[in-house]
């Protein structure tokens, strides 16, 4: 597209066919010509920012933002695009991964742990482990939302020093092996499910979102997407809190945040206890309400006077009461015929009241 920040393809041929490799946070395409006499082949490497995804299209439709198309000879035609809203994504001519990426932690396990434990004296790992989890280094593959579901699982405050939380891997590990180093391997992989660890479940965790049904994670499907929130168990999921790392990203956890947690911030939650228990238990929190009230709250929203509405709507945001419409002033109900303290029955009540003004 015009606006593609990547490199222009020199590639053409009338008949071609695409593959691709997966490397921690990078893919690797591969245009192979298909005549033979050709010999044609040209490899794209690409990184997908926070948004950069791939979707199969009728070529007639194309989203927005689709910066590369692989076009179709069928009728009518679709179009393979390289889709990236905040162009974030990039793509290189050429085949190599870039040099600085390590091991990935999901189709090179062993390689990946063997490399961060054997380099734990970098100063990558002075670091607080939530911070060294975003290394590509060391950790090709882990991103934001990863490593809060990792370290939630395992309890362990995202800003504990990494060294502290990997070493303790490598006792763990020598400790087993010295205990009993004739166990079977069906006895070790029980164990290793038993008491996983954190380069484990670096593993593990990004296997569970690759095995999902490939509609669940799209965004655009709010159903499909859902499904997606719901897996999540730390990440953006009310009642945890959050905090901005030393490089500006924000990591969600549950509990005490670590001695390397940086200094001037507190933490913050999505919803406040009251609002995260009304999502929970509902029935709990809201009286019962019959059709008989509900007619009368209608007529007190529809009828009442602007300085009563500031009254009997002190739970209501400003910002939705400024957007009210004007009403016009009739004496206001009695008391004992108005719903009290019912924050949701208020706000359907100015929903149908805005409705019938």
């Amino acid at each position: 597209s015009a606006v593609g920040r990547g490199p222009e393809v020199p590639f053409r041929s009338e008949a071609y066919r695409i593959s691709a490799i997966a490397r921690g946070k990078e893919l690797r395409l591969t245009l192979s010509a298909l005549d033979p006499a050709a010999a044609l082949s040209q490899d794209l490497v690409f990184r997908f920012g926070m948004s950069g995804s791939f979707r199969l299209c009728p070529a007639a439709d194309l989203p927005r933002h689709a910066h590369l198309r692989f076009l179709t000879r069928e009728s009518p035609p679709r179009a393979l695009c390289f889709v990236d809203a905040r162009r974030f994504g990039s793509w290189r001519l050429g085949d190599a991964w870039q040099p600085e990426r390590g091991p990935c932690v999901v189709s090179e396990y062993q390689a990946f742990r063997e490399n961060v434990l054997k380099n734990l004296d970098d100063k990558a790992f002075d670091k607080p482990i939530c911070e060294a989890l975003l290394n590509q280094k060391y950790f090709n593959g882990i991103g934001n939302y990863l490593r809060a579901e990792i370290l939630y699982r395992l309890k362990i405050p995202p800003f504990e020093k990494a060294r502290t939380v990997l070493e303790a891997l490598k006792d763990q590990q020598r400790e087993s092996q010295k205990k009993d180093p004739t166990l079977t391997l069906s006895k070790k992989v029980k164990l290793m499910r038993e008491n996983l660890d954190l380069l484990e479940l670096c593993h593990t965790v990004p296997i569970e979102v690759i095995r999902a049904e490939e509609q669940q994670f799209d965004p655009e499907h709010s159903d499909n997407y859902a499904t997606f929130k719901n897996w999540l168990q730390c990440y953006l999921v009310p009642g945890m809190s959050s905090l901005r790392d030393h490089s500006g990203r924000t990591i969600w956890f549950q509990g005490d945040p670590g001695p390397m947690a940086p200094k001037g911030q507190k933490p913050r939650k999505i919803l406040c206890k009251k609002r995260a228990q009304l999502k929970a238990e509902p029935e709990a929190l809201t009286p019962k309400v019959t059709s008989h009230t509900l007619k009368r709250c209608h007529r007190a929203a529809v009828n009442s006077p602007k300085s009563d509405e500031k009254e009997e709507g002190d739970g209501l945001r400003k910002g939705r009461a400024r957007r009210r419409r004007k009403v016009i002033t009739a004496p206001a109900l009695p008391e004992s015929e108005v719903l009290l303290n019912t924050k949701r029955s208020c706000k359907m009540s100015a929903r149908r009241g805005r409705g019938g003004a």
